[in-house]
Order: C-alpha cells, then structure tokens, then sequence
C-alpha cells in the first residue's frame, strides 16, 4: 500500500525617410512578395486566454512576437521552424532552418547554417494578414546581424581594406537601399545587435586594444543610422540589455557577477552571487527592473549537480526591491512586444513553460505561462516498482519512480515485526556510468544485496512485512522536498511465475514457424497501461521437435524454468538461471515419458500451498491431474493425483494463473470450444471449487499466459496472443467475481514474424 502597456514605435517608416543612399547601376532588384500567410494565422490577433502547448522535447524559441512563438523542429530528417499562435494554439510551418527575432511578429528566417550565413533572407510578418519580404544580401556583399523592422534589417559588409562596415538594409518598392550606420569602428568584429526598442538597438562588438581584446558597446538610433558608443565590457561578457534609463550584462567567466549601468550618469552596480565559473546566468532588463537567474533546466545536467539555482529574480535599480519572478530559468531573456520579455522556465504554481514578464498596474514585474509543458515543477511520485511478494533472495530491485531524476534521496526500510530498519541516502546521476542507485527513465532503486552489504536488517533478511519512506530533496533546489511511504511482504527464495532472465518483469517464449524459440523481454508501460516490449533474444533453432512448451515457474525458486514435450511423448526440463539481466538455460533434462497422453498441460502456479510452482494436466479421457512441485530440479514433480474426474475434455486450452480470484491458492481459468471461459479458484490444496463463467469470445486467441504480475499491484495478469499477430494485455483485479480488467492492447510480438507457439 502506498501514501502518499506602450506599443513598439516602427522604425521602418522613419529609416526609409533619411535613406539618402541607393543601391547604383549594378544593384540587384528583389521583389518583395506580398503573399498573404496561410489561413492558420489570418484569424483575428489576440492572446489565449489559457496558456497553449510547448513540446516537451523542444529547446528555446527562436523568436516570441506579440500573436506567437516561433520554435526550431525536425521534420522528415530537416529542420523546419513552426509558429504557434497565442490566440488558439495553430500552427504555421516555415521551410527554412534556422530564423531570428526581432522582439515583435516579424521574425527572420534562412537556409544558411545561421542567420549569419543565410545570404538570402525572409522578413515574414506573422500578424494576421502579415506579408513576407525577401533579401538577397549577395550583390552588396553584406552578411545579416539583425532585422529591425517589417522591411529593413542591419547587415554588416567587409570592405577591401579589411575594415567593417555596419549598414541598414531596406526593400523598398522592389529595390534594396542602404545607408552606412555612423560611428561603428573601423575595426569591429563579430557585431552583435539586440532586438529593436523605441527606434534603437545596443549593438555589442569586438575591438582590439594593444594585444587583448574587448567589447564595446554602442546604441544605435536607427533614424539617425547612427552608434554613440557607450561601455566598454570584459571580452568574455554577456550578451547586455538596453532600457531607456539602464544597461544590464553579466560576465562570462566571473562566477555570477551580474551588472547595471544608469544610462543617465553613469553609476554603476553589481551583485556577486559567488558561482563556480560554468554557473551561467539568465540576465535582462524590463525599464528600471534588473531580471536576473541562474541558467538551468528542470531536469539538470545528469551529473548529479546539487549546487541550488538562483531563481529568475527582477530588482529594482532605484529602490533595490527584489521579486522572485520564477523558480527556474534558462536560455536568454528575450525581449518582447510592448514592454515585455520572454523566460524559457517554470514555477511550481504554473508548471514548465515560456512565460511573458510584463510589469503591472502596481509597476511591479509578473510573470505569466503563455505555453506549458504539462511537465509539474514540483518533484513529483509516481510509484513504487516492488514486486509482491517480494524475494530477497533475488537480484530484483525494490524500485520508486520520480518525474524527474535530479534528487538525493533519503531512503528508510524497516521490517515491521522487529523494528530492524536501513537508512541510506541516494545520491541520484545519469552521466557517465551513473549512479548505482539510478535505474534510467527517473527511476531509483536498491537491491537486497546492497541493503544487505550495508545493514543487520539485510543480512538478516527477514520475511513479512516491510515499511519504506523516502524524502526527495531536488539537488538544484527548485521546488519542495517530496515524501512518500508504503510497504511491501517479502519471502525468500519464491518461484517467479513468467520472469526468466529475474529482472522483475515477465517474459514470454515463443517459437517461430521455423522452429526457432525467442525470449521476448517484458515490462509493464504505466503510461499505456499494457505490457511492452523491452527487447528480444533468440534462444536457438531446433525447437519444432516440441509439441508443446510451458514456464512451469522457478521449481528451485528464482528465475521461471520450462518443461517441452517432444512428439514421443517425452517432457524434458530446461532449467533457467537468471541474473537479473541475462538467462542461462541448462542442457535438457529428462522428466519422463508418457506425457502425451495429456491434451492439455499448465503450471508455474502454487496450487497447494507450499511456496512451490505446481502443474496440472487433462488427459484424453477428460480427467484432471495434479502435480506437486518438489523444488527438486532432478524429479520436479511428485507422483500425479487425480483432481478431477471426466469432463475436462470439453476445454482447448487451461491455464495456471496464480491467484487472480483473493481465495486461498492458486487458481485455474479454462477455454471450452464455444471461447467461453471458466474461472476455477483455487482451495489451497490443490483443488478447485466449482467453475464460474467469467466470459465469452476467448476463442479468438491462439494463447492465454498467465505472467504473474506484471504491473506489480500485487494480483497477477494475463496476455492473450491472437493468430493475426495481435496481443492484448489483461490487469487482474483480484475479484473472482470479475477477475480481469477491460484488455488493452499490446504491441508484444506483434511486429515480428508470426509465430506458432507462445508460453
């Protein structure tokens, strides 16, 4: 059991105004196409009133405009950009692979490597009714570095002395103008520009001074197609923010040094968080408000890194006031529409998302999720992993699954009757060769022998009832510790039913039409709801010599062996030694012969009671024969005793499922030749009460397995395998009256070649 706003002034009206310089004789003309955008995006604009999808799969957006976001996605092995709109969550494909932002509807897209590299461009404006305009900047020998408007971008060109050039490029009426922007030093390199705001950007660029270099930065008034210089940064500096009264950077290789500049008299400030240098820092600004953050993911590196993030925060630079903005965030601050920006990150109230950080009527920032995840920030539980019961002889794991992996775990198991009790605290990590404790897919997990190595209560290894608890503290300190109790029945050295290779799940034998025998590797999907595939291994050919093949369950205890009866009537036991990940299977063992006056056989199921798998057989004549498992893998089974007299032969098919009903023992369900079938609970003693019809139309499968249980709910399941390659998965229920829930598909053996026997 378990408990647990001023709109944007536009600048491409006033640069076309001053543009004093137009492209002359040899200048290339490019039309400008007007198109109109599909009929996803000429809906009215607007803002969803809830926030719509974001991938979980999918990094940072390449632009966020005032009606969408524009992400990066592959498609049919190539890169695509998509837009999704606010208003109702359509999206719009664009075929080009890389594209820029320009803090409102229009963004940039082209088919270089970058958008440094893209020599033909697009300026696609993605409001409702917006049109696309098309550069090609190789007749001027410009590269891109920003567009500014609808219709006008920055472009830098090296000249033939080796010097740069920063110039502004406009379509107009079909022509390419341009116009040199003053001030840019001759010898700037790797020229960087913010998104345009109120007619200006803050360019960054490289100068050298003597034998170093640095950056310079320089505002540009767009208009004027003019740059004022205005700070000189560390070369390793970040990229800065730009308001009308302030400008914010961080640098590099500081170790979460975050800066600010008054723009007005030059003072400037700067706060230390005191970060290893590879810490980096989510910096921006929004008017007089400094937004700063550690860089990090939900989910960390894998390393197992527990230095705690520093949360998107925005300060006050007049008043030093401080306001937690979200509990995570990473990529860059992203300038927006109307006195906005845009944070890939997450709180624990609004879940993982891109949020919208506007200042309110109060003059204080918020943030706000415009597109969510459906990933929870809080670490959450999803369950125990135990078998039930559980075997501490085994080299199963006890299991606990998490939604996120990035946790240091404090574990406590104490077995109820005698108080003796293990503490350890696991310190969980994916890279490398991982954490001992971490099982993939947010997983943790411990087996008994490593309780064992540790503790008394180990070594011990008592059997009954256990109790467990957990606290999960997230090592980047992003949401609250998470507790979590249940308990578990442990024995020692039990039959697993189905589980060859004893990893905790089950498996299935099945032989092709060519005689070959596979072990198809199993594991229960919580997510669907049904058994999956996890892989498969060939056993080896020859096995058309058998006329029938059946788990039988671990007869010494442990990993389930098979019995297969040859055409002479012989069964011969194959006895399995698993490891938790492989198998072993022993050389053929002669059980006796004489078997094949038996139409049906069954086992892996204790029937009577002594912690030893047991088979059951009719003969030809109708009657029912019960074997005793010995836990002797020389003579596994006692003489036979008949349990039933007559009858029988009306069913094709019977199989031992364990205990699917809640009475004493084992129990039997049974097929007759209309598909309807039978339920038989077990006494305990090897008998069976009388049957009970539990349902119709079983005729439609080829096989009914019983493969213990597979969900680890304690009550065993069923898999049904139909001659069409189909397979369906049944969860028991552990109520005689309706012993299975409703079948879920599976996708076990279905895609591989058909096969003619499955055990």
């Amino acid at each position: 059991m378990i408990s647990v706003s001023t709109s944007r002034r536009g600048v491409s009206a006033a640069i076309t105004t001053v543009l004093a310089v137009t492209l002359g004789a040899g200048a290339l003309t490019v039309p400008a196409t007007a198109a109109p955008l599909p009929a996803a995006v000429t809906a009215e604009a607007g803002t969803a009133t809830a926030p719509v999808a974001y991938s979980a799969g999918t990094g940072l957006p390449v632009a966020v405009g005032k009606t969408g976001f524009l992400l990066s996605a592959r498609v049919d092995s190539k890169y695509v950009l998509r837009w999704t709109r606010f208003a109702d969550g359509s999206v719009t494909t664009i075929d080009a692979p890389v594209g820029d932002s320009t803090g409102t509807d229009v963004i940039m897209t082209g088919r270089g490597t970058s958008p440094a590299r893209s020599l033909v461009i697009q300026l696609h404006d993605m409001a409702p009714g917006g049109g696309t305009v098309t550069m090609d900047l190789r007749p001027i020998g410009a590269t891109y570095v920003k567009a500014v408007s609808k219709d006008t971008i920055l472009a830098q060109a090296t000249k033939t002395d080796g010097t740069v050039e920063l110039r502004l490029v406009t379509s107009t009426g079909g022509a390419l103008t341009q116009r040199k922007v003053e001030g840019v030093p001759a010898g700037a390199q790797s020229i960087r520009s913010t998104p345009a705001r109120d007619g200006s950007v803050l360019l960054s660029y490289s100068l050298k001074e003597g034998t170093s270099w640095e950056r310079e930065l320089a505002m540009v008034d767009l208009a004027a197609a003019k740059a004022v210089p205005v700070h000189r940064l560390p070369y390793y500096a970040g990229q800065p923010a730009f308001s009308a009264t302030h400008l914010v950077w961080e640098h590099d290789l500081a170790g979460g040094k975050v800066y600010a500049r008054d723009r007005a008299t030059g003072a400037e400030t700067m706060i230390d968080f005191g970060l290893d240098e590879d810490q980096g820092m989510v910096v921006g600004l929004l008017d007089s408000w400094q937004l700063y953050g550690t860089w990090g993911t939900l989910e960390g590196s894998g390393t197992g890194d527990s230095r705690p993030q520093v949360p998107l925060t925005a300060k006050s630079l007049t008043t030093g006031r401080t306001v937690k903005l979200l509990d995570y965030a990473y990529g860059e601050v992203q300038p927006g529409p109307d006195n906005t920006v845009f944070v890939r990150g997450g709180t624990v109230e609004q879940g993982d998302g891109l949020f919208r950080i506007s200042i309110g009527a109060d003059g204080t920032p918020a943030a706000e999720a415009v597109a969510v995840t459906g990933l929870p920030v809080a670490l959450g539980y999803l369950g125990a992993q135990i078998p039930q019961p559980f075997d501490v002889a085994s080299p199963v794991p006890l299991k606990w699954k998490l939604t996120r992996e990035n946790a240091d775990v404090d574990l406590t198991i104490t077995h109820r009757a005698t108080g003796k009790s293990f503490s350890k605290t696991l310190h969980l990590y994916s890279e490398s060769a991982g954490s001992e404790y971490y099982y993939g897919d947010d997983t943790f997990g411990i087996t008994w022998a490593q309780i064992a190595a540790e503790s008394p209560m180990g070594k011990d290894a008592e059997v009954g009832a256990y109790d467990w608890s957990f606290t999960a503290r997230p090592q980047n300190g992003v949401g609250p510790d998470l507790k979590a109790s249940g308990s578990f029945t442990a024995v020692k050295n039990a039959s697993s039913p189905h589980d060859l290779d004893w990893d905790g799940s089950p498996d299935l034998l099945a032989r092709d039409t060519a005689g070959v025998l596979w072990r198809a590797d199993t594991e229960y999907a919580a997510d669907r709801k049904t058994l999956v595939l996890d892989r498969t291994a060939q056993i080896g050919p020859g096995w058309g010599i058998y006329d029938r093949i059946e788990t039988i369950g671990g007869v010494g205890g442990g990993a389930a062996d098979f019995v297969a009866r040859d055409k002479n009537g012989y069964l011969w036991l194959y006895d399995v030694t698993g490891t938790g990940y492989t198998t072993k299977i022993a050389g053929r063992k002669q059980i006796g012969g004489g078997w094949n006056t038996y139409a049906q056989l069954t086992g892996g199921s204790d029937l009577n009671g002594d912690g030893r798998p047991d088979l059951v057989a009719t003969d030809k004549a109708g009657a029912l024969w019960f074997y005793k498992g010995t836990g002797n893998v020389s003579a596994p089974f006692a003489a036979r005793k008949k349990i039933g007299t007559g009858g029988w032969g009306i069913y094709n098919q019977i199989t031992l499922t364990g205990d699917i009903g809640g009475a004493a023992g084992g129990d039997l369900i049974a097929r007759d030749k209309d598909g309807v079938l039978w339920l038989y609970l077990g006494k305990g003693d090897g008998t069976f009460t009388a049957r009970k019809q539990i349902g119709g139309g079983w005729g439609a499968y080829t096989d009914t397995i019983g493969i213990g249980d597979a969900n680890q709910d304690g009550r065993p399941d069923l898999f049904a395998y139909g001659p069409n390659k189909t397979a369906y998965f049944y969860a028991g229920t552990g109520d005689y009256r309706k012993p299975f829930g409703p079948r879920v598909a599976s996708p076990v053996l279905t895609d591989q070649p058909a096969y003619n026997h499955i055990s």
